[in-house]
């Protein structure tokens, strides 16, 4: 019988969106974190001073929750792959002054991404190759070759030589 090579998903994220902070003060964080292992991580995130560790902290535990739960993988084979912060919407409030007037006071929200990786796991599987094409579309032929031609400056003449 036929076999394919199918390739297994080994990342799951988790993200955490609208965390009231500054995605600058998450990055300084997020930075100490990126390509640790889970253990690792965890000792770094409960040691920092900061207050974006702890929102963090529960990211880091969900993204391996959600590893244990869709790929079976065990905490100690996990390691932080990518971490990602960006900027959320800015909540607004009114602070009233003197004389009637407000000012804004803007807070600052941000998403965070933390992407596990599973060291453990094969990264290619093999499959049955007819299972693989009975549930698949048709697949349009394309052509595998196309003409490269490189461009050498000095040898065609080049710019200068143009009159």
């Amino acid at each position: 019988m036929l076999k394919k090579i199918k390739k297994i998903k080994k990342e799951v994220y988790a993200l955490g969106q609208h965390i009231s902070m500054s995605a600058h003060k998450a990055r300084r964080v997020v930075d100490q974190i990126r390509g640790r292992s889970y253990e690792e991580t965890l000792m770094i995130l409960e040691l920092m001073p900061y207050r974006a560790c702890y929102p963090i902290l529960k990211l880091v535990y969900s993204a391996a929750a959600n590893a244990n739960y869709n790929m079976d993988s065990n905490e100690s084979n996990l390691v932080i792959s990518k971490t990602q912060v960006s900027e959320g919407t800015a909540m607004k409030k009114l602070k009233p002054r003197a004389r009637g007037r407000s000012f804004t006071i803007k807070r600052p929200t941000c998403h965070i991404t933390i992407v596990v990786k599973d060291i453990s796991l094969d990264e290619y599987l093999e499959v049955d190759f007819l299972d693989s094409f009975r549930w698949s579309k048709k697949r349009k032929s394309k052509s595998k070759y196309t003409a490269v031609s490189y461009h050498d400056m000095y040898s065609n003449g080049g710019v200068w030589d143009k009159k």
